[in-house]
C-alpha cells in the first residue's frame, strides 16, 4: 500500500538513502511524499547555511549582452571583458530559436514526471550505456551532505548512439537543443580566441575547446527548510564553457570576483548563461576566470535547468595555449590530461574553486 502522505516518516537515514538514491526515487520523490523536516544527511555545513543567508545583499548585477548587435567587435569586447572580470555574462539575442529552448525545457519536465520505474532503467546500475545516466545530488558516495537535486545526463557520442540509448521522452529536444546553439558556440569561442591571438578556430582548436559535450537535465523539486541545504554546492565547472538554460524561478548565485559578495543570476527571457569553465580558465592562463556558483534550494518552486557542458576532449592535453605565453607570459598552469582533470572533480564533494589547483605549476 503507499504511504499516505501526511504520516510518511523515515525510521532512519539509511531508509532515506534507500529510497532517494538506491530506489530511484530521487530527492523528487521525496519531495512528493510530503515530508515537513529536511533529511539529516541534506543538511550542510554551518559556513554553507551562513552563505543562504547573505546571497542577496548585493546591486552587483552580471552583464547582459545583446548578441545581435551589428557591431560585432563590440559584442566581441564585451564577451571577453565579461569573461575577465565576472566569468559569468547572460546573452540575449543569440540566435538559437527560442521554440527549441521551450521544447527541451517541456522535454526535462516529461522526463522527470516518468514513474520512478521508468526514470530507475537510465541509473548506474542500470542504464544501457555509460553515457546515459540518471542521478540525484553531485557524488553521494564522496558528499558529507547531500545536494537536493535530480539529474540526467547525456554525454554525446553520436547521434546514432544517442537516437539508441537517450530516453525517448527528451533525446530529440536535447539533440535540438544542443546542435541548434553550436552556431552561438563557435561565435563566443571565435571572439575568445581572438582576444588569445588564437587567428581562427581550426579543426584542432575546435577540437580542443569543444572536442566534447554533456548536456544535463536538472530537477530542484521544492524542498522543506530550503535554508539548511543547497540546490548545488559551491563548484566551478570543468570545462572549456558552460551554456545554461534556465527556467523562471531563480536561484543560481555567482561569487563576484570584484567583492567576493554572492549575486543572483535572474532569470532572463529567452537568455542563456554562458560561463567560463576550468578548462578555459587552463587555456587562456588565467585570463578568463572560471567562477564559483551555487543554487539555492526553494521552499515554494519547483526549478528546472539545461546545461550544455562543451568541453575538451577527454584525451586532449590541456594548458597554456601556446599563442598565449608566446609573448614571454609565464605559464601558471602546467599540461593535464583532460580526462584525468574531470576524474580528480568528480572523485570529490563540490569544493568551490580547489579543482584548477591540481593544474597549478
Amino acid at each position: 500500500m503507499a504511504p499516505t502522505l501526511s504520516t510518511f516518516q523515515f525510521a532512519d537515514p539509511a531508509e532515506v538513502t534507500e529510497f532517494v538514491v538506491n530506489k530511484g526515487n530521487g530527492v523528487k520523490g521525496l519531495s512528493e511524499t510530503g515530508i515537513k523536516a529536511l533529511p539529516d544527511q541534506y543538511i550542510q555545513p554551518f559556513e554553507e547555511r551562513l552563505i543562504n543567508m547573505f546571497v542577496n545583499e548585493t546591486d552587483e548585477a552580471i552583464p547582459i549582452i545583446d548578441m545581435s548587435n551589428p557591431d560585432e567587435d563590440k559584442v566581441a569586447e564585451a564577451i571577453c571583458d565579461a569573461a575577465e572580470r565576472w566569468g559569468f555574462f547572460q546573452v540575449i539575442n543569440h540566435g538559437v530559436p527560442l521554440e527549441v529552448l521551450d521544447n527541451v525545457k517541456a522535454a526535462t519536465h516529461r522526463l522527470f514526471n516518468l514513474p520512478v520505474e521508468e526514470k530507475s532503467k537510465f541509473t548506474k546500475e542500470n542504464s544501457l550505456s555509460r553515457n546515459v545516466r540518471f542521478g540525484t545530488s553531485f557524488s553521494p558516495r564522496a558528499e558529507k551532505a547531500l545536494e537536493w537535486k535530480d539529474y540526467l545526463s547525456l554525454f554525446f557520442v553520436s547521434e546514432d548512439e544517442a537516437e539508441q540509448y537517450w530516453p525517448d521522452v527528451c533525446k530529440n529536444e536535447a539533440l535540438d537543443y544542443m546542435n541548434k546553439s553550436k552556431t552561438m558556440v563557435r561565435k563566443l569561442l571565435k571572439y575568445l580566441g581572438k582576444n588569445l591571438n588564437v587567428k581562427e578556430l581550426d579543426e584542432t582548436k575546435e577540437l580542443l575547446f569543444m572536442g566534447s559535450i554533456r548536456i544535463n537535465l536538472n530537477y530542484y523539486p521544492i524542498c522543506p527548510n530550503p535554508d539548511l541545504t543547497v540546490g548545488v554546492g559551491r563548484h566551478s565547472d570543468v570545462s572549456s564553457l558552460t551554456i545554461l538554460l534556465q527556467d523562471h524561478i531563480g536561484g543560481l548565485h555567482v561569487r563576484s570576483l570584484m567583492s567576493g559578495n554572492w549575486v543572483h543570476v535572474p532569470p532572463v527571457p529567452g537568455s542563456f548563461v554562458i560561463n567560463i569553465g576550468d578548462a578555459m580558465q587552463i587555456l587562456s592562463n588565467g585570463r578568463y576566470k572560471s567562477v564559483e556558483h551555487r543554487v539555492l534550494a526553494n521552499g515554494s518552486n519547483n526549478r528546472i535547468s539545461v546545461p550544455i557542458f562543451v568541453n575538451p576532449k577527454p584525451e586532449s592535453v590541456i594548458g597554456p595555449l601556446p599563442e598565449v605565453v608566446a609573448n614571454g607570459e609565464e605559464p601558471v598552469y602546467r599540461d593535464v590530461v583532460y580526462s584525468d582533470y574531470v576524474r580528480y572533480f568528480f572523485k570529490k564533494a563540490h569544493d568551490g574553486k580547489k579543482t584548477v589547483d591540481f593544474a597549478k605549476i
